[in-house]
């Protein structure tokens, strides 16, 4: 009788200690369900209310409901000294866990309002010139770095600085693995700060196969969709490692440039006679040019005296030079063709191709399909008006050109 009093006696305490574990955790879980069953739902109809889109932002990604998961683990960091006839290892333990708990959730709760704050950027008129994707995720990566320090370190109890000073002499190490976070985020820092890339740019970089809009550009990645509509994404620091084409440029001139050749048959170049001039004066867009012509021509060779009875010495219009003021003259008076950028059409060096006659001008849309109707209707009138002139187009023989001179040998 006496020995199990003795043993009640002394079970008596831990008893008392568990009584009060088990309703020290259940003012934890309490706590836990006002915080995410009332306090959220009251700041929900808060946010429902208000006009301002950072408390969305912030409802949207949870921040408030990460938040309400500190509570409970307040309760029990808090809590967990006052508990009677607990061993110090335990109470100490308890603690550390409690704590831990707390800055993760904390840390949670920074990720989202780090997100939400991308969010809220993404919709102002600077995210389209200034993307700060890669500055979030740089801060991630070092909220969450602390946060894992901080966690380790309370767990085992010891001072944070303990553990930092054994990864500063890890610093080789985490240079090799953090290398490619490093590069990015320097690429990314040189990209934002030059203005050399913004989401909605056309660049073209054919060493990887990218070309295209930019849609996304992040820390380590730049996502290109293509033409094809397929994706290329791209190493942040090789943009500028490498050279790349954006032409962000030409779309913010208004002016995109035209720049293609008609290649001429040397054999079709010749002097125009007054016939061939009487009937190109007809053209309303040569008629200025015919006239002041033909007086400099006139003044010309009559200052020559009896040496204008040779024609050789004399100056005369040539086809290929007036199909060129006619090139000019039509691409001026095109509205489709941007009057205030550079425009002209000039003979290029003669070659086993023939005489290139380079146009050269900017079109008044930037927009691509509409670009190349521009570019197609001023070359399908050029080419059919050649013949006005009296020239070719140079061209390949073709399997239709050998049968035909095949069939004049033989007749």
């Amino acid at each position: 009788m006496l020995t199990s009093g003795i043993t009640w006696l002394s079970a008596e305490p831990w008893a008392h200690s568990a009584g009060s574990l088990v309703l020290l955790l259940s003012v934890a879980v309490a706590a836990r369900v006002v915080a995410s069953r009332v306090i959220v739902r009251v700041v929900r109809l808060v946010v429902q209310r208000t006009t301002n889109r950072w408390d969305d932002a912030l409802l949207g990604y949870r921040v408030f409901h990460r938040a309400a998961q500190v509570l409970p683990y307040v309760v029990i960091e808090w809590g967990i000294g006052l508990v009677p006839d607990l061993p110090a290892g335990v109470a100490v333990l308890g603690g550390n866990l409690a704590l831990a708990m707390m800055m993760l959730y904390a840390a949670l709760a920074a990720d989202g309002i780090l997100d939400a704050a991308q969010a809220v950027y993404s919709t102002t008129p600077h995210a389209r010139t200034r993307s700060i994707k890669g500055y979030v995720q740089l801060g991630k990566l070092a909220l969450f770095v602390i946060a894992a320090i901080a966690i380790v370190a309370t767990l085992i109890d010891r001072s944070p600085w303990l553990l930092l000073s054994g990864l500063g002499a890890m610093s080789a190490v985490l240079m090799l693995v953090f290398k490619d976070t490093l590069l990015s985020f320097v690429a990314s820092v040189q990209l934002t700060s030059n203005d050399m890339l913004r989401v909605g740019d056309w660049i073209e970089m054919p060493q990887v196969g990218a070309d295209g809009d930019v849609v996304d550009i992040a820390l380590h990645t730049v996502k290109v969709q293509n033409w094809d509509k397929t994706i290329t994404t791209i190493p942040t620091w090789r943009l500028i490692s490498e050279s790349f084409r954006n032409w962000r440029g030409m779309q913010q001139s208004g002016g995109r440039r035209i720049k293609r050749t008609l290649c001429i048959d040397a054999g079709s170049v010749a002097f125009l006679d007054e016939a061939a001039m009487a009937h190109l004066s007809r053209m309303h867009l040569l008629t200025p040019y015919i006239e002041e012509k033909q007086r400099k021509l006139t003044e010309a060779n009559q200052a020559l005296g009896t040496a204008a009875g040779v024609p050789a010495n004399t100056r005369r219009l040539t086809n290929i030079g007036t199909f060129r003021a006619y090139v000019l003259a039509y691409l001026k008076a095109n509205p489709d063709i941007h009057d205030e950028m550079t425009c002209m059409a000039r003979a290029m060096e003669p070659g086993a191709t023939g005489i290139p006659i380079e146009v050269y001008c900017f079109s008044t849309s930037v927009v691509w399909a509409e670009y190349e109707r521009i570019q197609g209707d001023v070359f399908d009138h050029l080419l059919a008006i050649l013949p006005e002139f009296g020239l070719r187009l140079y061209q390949n023989p073709a399997g239709a050109d050998l049968q035909r001179w095949q069939a004049l040998s033989v007749g």
